[in-house]
């Protein structure tokens, strides 16, 4: 398969260019960026053979098959719609569009031209969580009654930029993080959040944008999720924790890209560690995602699951605007 980059990312950079890769037959024939001078030495120092500051340019490539979109959130729709009137397969980085409205309708346009769709949220394809998964799924804990995700980290300096300064690109800590982790519960029960309440904080980084949240939201089970997402904690440790009727699952260090941290499962027979899984996340997603284009079961996390992190996320900024309860609004899915 023969890729396109849409956006010369530090994600593309850091995690996917490998990833593509290192699957059998996949190689990267582009890389399309706004800056033609960015974009250049991106190339050079992928080894990427063309640029261009054209998206039409990139989309005229017959050789080209698949892309992934990791430009700033604004521009993920047309970008998508784009590629999709193309005839390529789509990678989109999370949050698929800037409303649900738009996420739809880019899932809905790859879906009448049989192309396939996926959104990137990597957390799913994590040994952890798939570990995690696997033990309430087997009735580990029994039935589940709550979740608590801390999810505050410090935003590396060469990620902040337009993420903690321009609300008009997508920024803040809701679109960036509160995704990922409505994705990894969504992932975990198979239920989607029926209402949330927020409160948010501009507290040290954002610029006219959140950079921290905390949130409630209720599922269709009973379950609670308390979440907590933000940019400005230096000190603090991501982690997850899931209890049940018979057991708990204490999760440290696990919401993040790399495959690392401890699982711990408590029951009535005491604590103790459980194994997992340390392969490459983006690895398996990219793996899932090719197979998907063989007509071979489905992306990790396809455009439904996107649209719905995607309307989770909404949802908390509008109660954190707000300060009242706001049901999920899904859309038409």
């Amino acid at each position: 398969m023969i890729w396109g980059l849409i956006g010369a990312s530090t994600i593309a950079s850091q995690y996917m260019i490998d990833a593509i890769r290192a699957q059998d037959g996949h190689e990267i024939k582009s890389v399309q960026s706004s800056s033609a001078t960015h974009g250049a030495k991106f190339a050079e120092a992928h080894n990427i053979a063309h640029v261009t500051s054209d998206l039409s340019t990139l989309l005229a490539d017959t050789d080209i098959s698949a892309v992934y979109i990791s430009s700033t959130n604004e521009k993920h729709k047309v970008q998508a719609l784009a590629a999709i009137a193309a005839g390529k397969h789509v990678l989109c980085e999370k949050p698929l569009a800037m409303t649900t409205g738009d996420a739809v309708e880019m899932v809905n346009a790859a879906e009448r031209a049989g192309l396939v769709f996926a959104t990137n949220h990597h957390l799913r394809n994590a040994g952890s969580h798939i570990k995690i998964k696997q033990l309430i799924e087997n009735g580990q804990i029994g039935n589940p009654q709550s979740i608590r995700i801390f999810h505050a980290v410090y935003l590396p300096e060469n990620l902040q930029g337009w993420r903690i300064n321009d609300a008009d690109a997508g920024g803040g800590v809701i679109a960036d993080i509160v995704v990922h982790d409505a994705d990894t519960v969504r992932f975990y029960l198979q239920q989607d959040p029926q209402s949330v309440v927020a409160e948010k904080r501009s507290e040290s980084m954002g610029q006219g944008v959140e950079d921290s949240v905390m949130s409630i939201w209720t599922m269709p089970s009973g379950v609670m999720v308390q979440t907590h997402e933000s940019f400005t904690h230096r000190f603090a440790k991501t982690g997850i924790e899931i209890y049940g009727d018979k057991g708990s699952i204490i999760a440290q260090e696990v919401m993040t890209q790399r495959p690392i941290g401890n699982i711990y499962l408590t029951d009535e027979d005491g604590t103790r560690e459980v194994a997992f899984s340390q392969h490459n996340l983006y690895q398996q997603s990219l793996g899932l995602f090719a197979k998907a284009v063989k007509g071979n079961g489905r992306p990790s996390a396809d455009g439904v699951d996107g649209i719905k992190s995607l309307a989770v996320a909404l949802a908390v900024k509008k109660s954190a605007v707000t300060g009242c309860i706001v049901n999920v609004d899904y859309g038409n899915i």
